[in-house]
């Protein structure tokens, strides 16, 4: 189960003299944004669920928004990503009710093989739980590091699929709390530090090394599927937490540098399928680091990376996870984190 505040957001849209409005979510919170519709609806303001799928707080749904002269947009599951965006925009983040302390309990002597300095980092889901954490775990015995990532970074300790900035702290080892293997295993490689993992909903607990190193196999063969490749379609994305024009332009005169061919293409939905009446012999994704990676299996062609691009071009050795990074935080970042981590971009 996941904590949404129909009230509170009640509360800042009614701050916001909202009369229509527009409602964002991910898969796995359909029938919350359809009861929060409900909701409103009984309070007076129109609302209207976004259908489309939604990938993060990269992928708002502004332009919908403005377009269906809503006043405001409620984007569900994620939070606050500081991007410029048409019309005012309620970041909910959905907090998950799984109790983070006591997966820690139950795994306290694989948590202290990080050794006594350490890194704590998790999703947007449990962060709620995070300074509950840090105080079981300093009674325990160990120093807890918090980071605080970059401009692209709401709350202090948060990882993203495509930033781990908040991991890359002085610490031994990382602990992460959370569901799934992307994230960890994101750490792992952008710390090139012990990361253990542990699970708050089956409190189960697993090591990212064996996990990294599967991956890594994985993406060497696709860069070793692409060495005689000469054609490129370098991809990009046109949503706005997503597009890196300039990178993608760096990739390709790159690949041009080296005697290859290169040609950019556009997409708001990246996918193969889409793509198959190109000639391109291999595809380079310069927009959310996932997507060639978690769907590398559905494209018949080899799908990199920026830093991939390195790799089969000779221009580095080690291999890094492709991250987005945000702004340098200074303190003036629009609007404050409410009770529930709502937050508001105007």
């Amino acid at each position: 189960m996941h904590e949404i505040p129909p009230g509170e957001i009640l509360k800042t849209l009614r701050e916001l003299n909202a009369e229509r409005v527009l409602i964002q979510t991910p898969e796995g919170l359909k029938r919350e944004a359809q009861s929060l519709a409900d909701f409103l609806e009984e309070n007076g303001i129109e609302a209207i669920v976004n259908g489309d799928i939604n990938y993060g707080a990269c992928d708002p749904a502004d332009r919908e928004a403005k377009l269906l002269g809503c006043d405001a947009l409620i984007h569900l599951g994620h939070s606050y990503m500081q991007l410029h965006l048409e019309v005012p925009t309620v970041f909910v983040p959905a907090f998950a009710e799984a109790n983070v302390v006591e997966a820690l309990r139950i795994n306290l002597e694989e948590i202290r093989k990080l050794g006594r300095r350490i890194a704590l980092v998790t999703t947007v889901q449990h962060i709620h739980q995070l300074e509950r954490a840090k105080s079981f775990l300093q009674e325990k015995g160990f120093t807890v590091l918090i980071g605080e990532g970059d401009g692209r970074i709401s709350f202090g300790g948060q990882v993203l699929g495509c930033n781990f900035t908040a991991a890359k702290v002085d610490a031994e080892g990382i602990l992460f709390i959370g569901a799934g293997y992307f994230h960890p295993i994101g750490v792992a490689l952008a710390t090139k530090k012990p990361t253990l993992a542990v699970n708050p909903y089956s409190g189960d607990a697993l090591w990212m090394d064996e996990e990294a190193e599967r991956l890594i196999r994985k993406r060497w063969a696709q860069i070793a599927k692409a060495m005689d490749a000469q054609k490129f379609g370098v991809v990009i994305s046109t949503k706005k937490g997503q597009l890196r024009l300039n990178e993608a332009r760096r990739i390709m005169k790159l690949l041009r540098d080296h005697g290859r061919e290169a040609t950019l293409i556009a997409m708001n939905y990246i996918n193969y399928p889409a793509l198959e009446g190109f000639d391109f012999d291999a595809y380079v994704v310069v927009a959310c680091p996932r997507v060639p990676i978690d769907d590398a299996e559905n494209w018949r062609k080899p799908v990199l990376t920026p830093p991939e691009v390195e790799l089969l071009l000779g221009l580095r050795e080690d291999y890094r996870l492709d991250e987005i990074f945000g702004m340098e935080k200074t303190g003036n970042e629009p609007l404050g984190v409410a009770l529930h981590g709502i937050r508001i971009h105007l």
